[in-house]
């Protein structure tokens, strides 16, 4: 695909359009350019390790020289939030109400959307480790849904963090003056619930600007009608949410393609570049194969 020098790459679209092997062929490229490379998967549904040929898990494995690859556990991310947002409480709220706020948890994380929002967090974890442990991550993301929130939670949810940090402000505003009229201490102290907020505000913001800033975003697609459709929607709505977009891979094209769609394809992502991949009588799986796949320029 080329280096552009972004330090984190993430390959959405389609289900089924082959987003993981090029995630995979692109990493391994990557690293015998000589940068240290992870790549992840966020799909909860992993299938890297089934690109690699190779048993992968929570923590990144060496697979290649300078590659790694993990595909994380989104139980255990959730299993670990939770965790950390019941000693947060135990920190910060009074002991008699911790039974109730236990029992919301425990709903809370079977509820949907909490492993994506789990992975979504272990994603910003190991943004902050590259460039440093790694120079380059590749993420190897779910269907285009699924990338689009993922893209787009830590702008979201930083709003939401802002209003939490507010209100608990005025509460510890109000406390201090109360203390102040009847006579106690006004002196301020820390507060752990606002310290938390405000650590995680930062986080948010810091990985919304990086996404915009340090990521490329390769849509995948195949030379068909209604992927061409859904890809020029998620394209549209990644440029307008200020996303950069690197070139798009027309994968798994035949010798006699349908003309029409590859030159829709030309006219609408031309300006940000197109890889054309051909299609493969043999499965690219393991790091031979997957070394092997041609990227030409469309």
């Amino acid at each position: 695909m080329g280096d552009d020098g972004r330090p984190l790459v993430f390959f959405g679209g389609k289900g089924g359009v082959g987003k993981t092997t090029l995630a995979a062929a692109t990493a391994l490229a990557l690293a015998e350019e000589g940068r240290r490379t992870l790549v992840v998967s966020t799909d909860p549904a992993h299938s890297l390790g089934d690109a690699l040929l190779m048993r992968l898990g929570d923590a990144p494995r060496r697979v290649a020289p300078n590659l790694w690859a993990a595909e994380p556990d989104a139980d255990a991310a959730v299993r670990r939030r939770v965790k950390q947002v019941t000693d947060d409480a135990y920190a910060a709220l009074p002991r008699e109400i911790m039974p109730a706020v236990q029992r919301h948890l425990g709903h809370a994380a079977a509820g949907p959307g909490m492993a994506e929002s789990a992975l979504n967090d272990l994603l910003i974890d190991t943004m902050d480790r590259v460039p440093g442990e790694w120079d380059r991550l590749v993420v190897d993301s779910a269907p285009t849904g699924h990338l689009l929130k993922m893209l787009h939670m830590p702008a979201l949810m930083t709003p939401w963090l802002q209003g939490l940090a507010r209100q608990r402000e005025k509460a510890v505003d109000a406390d201090r003056f109360a203390a102040g009229v009847v006579g106690g201490s006004a002196e301020p102290e820390p507060d752990p619930l606002l310290g938390t907020l405000n650590a995680r505000r930062r986080r948010l913001e810091r990985a919304a600007r990086r996404l915009r800033e340090d990521a490329a975003v390769h849509l995948v697609l195949l030379p068909r009608r209604m992927v061409l459709a859904e890809t020029e929607r998620a394209a549209d709505e990644l440029a307008g949410a200020g996303f950069h977009l690197g070139p798009v891979v027309l994968n798994q094209v035949p010798e006699r393609p349908d003309a029409a769609v590859v030159e829709a394809v030309r006219r609408r992502f031309g300006a940000c570049g197109i890889r054309r991949c051909a299609l493969s009588e043999q499965e690219p799986t393991g790091v031979d194969r997957l070394r092997g796949i041609a990227l030409e320029r469309l």
